[in-house]
């Protein structure tokens, strides 16, 4: 069998290299994260987009679509299968608004909110795995949102980016 050769990257082509793009270790280390994410809620029977929904809801119960599609950047196309997921485990409902029938709300029901109690583990489980010290994974989580509140000014100042 011939060897392959190993050639360099000339100097100007390493910005095109793998391990060089910020995306690519965003990327991958959101995957390691969502692994984590899955063995963490296994007890819950949620995924990591369900656990998202109800997240918010626990913060504030009985929002619109819209404010929670807002919330998560989601649209309603994919926040509503989500929402019909949560809705047939009994853990949310979905009603039209009385001041406005446009607008859907969705609710706990008291599955929804008794499963908060079980959720508490769920942060320090997956702040263990990360091996960060809290003040570390807030750093982290500060640059994190430092850099997305910057690639969203981006997208909109140069819509040629979307």
């Amino acid at each position: 069998m011939a060897e392959q050769e190993t050639k360099a990257l000339p100097a100007d082509s390493r910005a095109l290299g793998l391990d060089a793009q910020l995306c690519f270790a965003l990327y991958s280390a959101q995957l390691a994260m969502g692994k984590i994410y899955r063995q963490q809620l296994a007890d819950l029977g949620l995924t990591y987009p369900q656990y998202l929904v109800m997240l918010v809801l626990w913060e504030t119960d009985g929002l619109t679509v819209s404010a929670l599609g807002d919330r998560l950047y989601l649209d309603s196309a994919t926040l509503t299968p989500l929402l019909k997921r949560l809705q047939s485990l009994g853990l949310l409902s979905r009603n039209r608004s009385q001041a406005d029938q446009r607008q859907v709300l969705v609710s706990l029901t008291p599955a929804g909110r008794a499963l908060q109690n079980q959720a508490q583990v769920i942060p320090h489980g997956v702040l263990c795995a990360t091996g960060c010290s809290p003040d570390q994974a807030q750093v982290l989580k500060s640059s994190l949102e430092t850099l997305r509140a910057h690639l969203l000014h981006a997208a909109i100042e140069n819509p040629a980016i979307q």
